[in-house]
């Protein structure tokens, strides 16, 4: 009998997954496309040339720059090596990873979506926080022979980037919309192995991991007899490891943190959570490759800290304005199938999505076939993107079999 228990169980886990694949599409869809239009109509070349310093401009010429970039945080972490090569500060470049990855508009879409105006909210108004503390901390500790010998490693390394260009001439040519179709295409090739495996984690854990291991880990049930404080502390400062964990990027850990949500982990912890996309394993090992490995971990800590105590104040400043999100909104409620918006705008946006497809089929014609290959692409992500797709298509049966079984009791 308990044989047959897992069918349901698998069933719904791959329901789940689904739902939050449908929710999202259209967002990614219109997010990308954004994305791609930015990339391809604004000549970063002209911002990139005042970078060089740790000053305000610096910075907030490099929060620009990454806001506007996409969102994937391996294209980060490459994007911010190519800043370092030009000469860009590394208070810039990590100001840069920090915005693309927090301030981009797809982001912000999904947390909309699955978790609410409060956390795009304080999403925006964090991302901020994080790239200033970040940018005080590393003004503060600046171990300049460490990051010179750093930036001599980059610079043996070369790459070819796009000029400067007439933003206006391009907007108005056919080719310049090809370029919008092609950077389309190319965000996608980065991103949907992370998105894929992220999103299917996320419906497994919301279904198999009990509501009493969260609880637990994030001092749910104690925080009537601890001081908020310590419990707010607790979960602002774990979150970074648990996000560590999953080995996720950005865009897969929104479900995972709508499943934090539903369980009860605190507004601070799910904050810390969402921010903490740039300290999974294999993104640290790829700054390692970049920059050795004692400028990765010190990235790593910069990093942490300014996680840790962003959550904090976001917390400390929500609480006052009174607009602390709750906690417990279910995940069933957000991945729901029905007709309504998300069914019409995922329509729509299929056409938007064939349309910048057609533009990029049209560019590989006349300039031939790209495909950026990304740094952490290896064999173990590539087959866990496949083991995935597997288990997703082999969840369709799971749910006809549990359809099935429950309609012949």
């Amino acid at each position: 009998m308990e044989t047959f228990d897992i069918w349901p169980l698998y069933a719904e886990s791959v329901r789940t997954a689904l739902g939050f694949f449908w929710k999202a599409g259209w967002a990614f869809v219109l997010g990308y496309a954004v994305s791609a239009m930015i990339q391809a109509f604004v000549p970063k070349a002209r911002l990139t040339r005042y970078m060089g310093d740790p000053g305000v401009r610096s910075v907030s010429l490099a929060t620009v720059f990454g806001a506007a970039s996409s969102s994937c945080s391996f294209a980060a972490l490459a994007a911010a090596r190519s800043l370092v090569l030009k000469g860009a500060h590394f208070v810039a470049a990590v100001a840069f990873m920090f915005a693309s990855t927090n301030l981009v508009i797809e982001l912000g879409i999904l947390i909309l979506i699955f978790l609410g105006w409060q956390f795009l909210a304080a999403e925006i108004v964090g991302g901020l926080v994080l790239i200033a503390i970040s940018t005080l901390l590393i003004r503060l500790t600046y171990p300049k022979a460490w990051l010179n010998a750093a930036r001599d490693r980059v610079e043996r390394q070369a790459e070819v980037e796009e000029g400067d260009f007439d933003w206006r001439e391009r907007i108005r040519s056919r080719q310049g919309w090809e370029i919008v179709g092609a950077r389309f295409v190319m965000d996608w090739q980065m991103v949907w192995k992370e998105i894929l495996i992220g999103f299917t984690v996320a419906g497994f854990v919301a279904v198999l991991v009990p509501a009493q291991w969260w609880s637990a880990l994030f001092l749910v049930d104690a925080a009537e007899t601890l001081p908020g404080w310590l419990v707010r502390l607790e979960n602002a400062a774990l979150a970074p490891f648990v996000a560590a964990a999953t080995f996720i990027g950005s865009m897969g850990n929104i479900p995972l943190a709508t499943v934090l949500n539903a369980n009860g982990v605190l507004f601070a912890g799910i904050m810390g959570f969402i921010y903490s996309d740039l300290m999974v394993p294999p993104l640290v090992a790829i700054n390692a490759k970049y920059y050795g490995w004692r400028v990765a971990l010190y990235i790593a800590g910069i990093m942490y800290l300014s996680i840790v105590a962003t959550a904090l104040i976001l917390d400390g400043l929500f609480t006052v304005l009174d607009i602390v999100p709750e906690t417990g909104r279910r995940v069933s409620e957000v991945v729901q199938f029905r007709i309504d918006y998300t069914f019409w705008l995922n329509l729509a946006f299929i056409v938007v999505a064939a349309v910048l497809m057609w533009l990029w089929r049209r560019h590989s014609a006349r300039h031939g076939a790209m495909h950026h290959e990304m740094e952490g692409d290896g064999p173990l992500k590539t087959g866990a993107a496949y083991i995935a797709a597997v288990v997703v298509l082999g969840g369709v049966g799971a749910i006809t079999f549990a359809g099935s079984a429950s309609g012949g009791v």
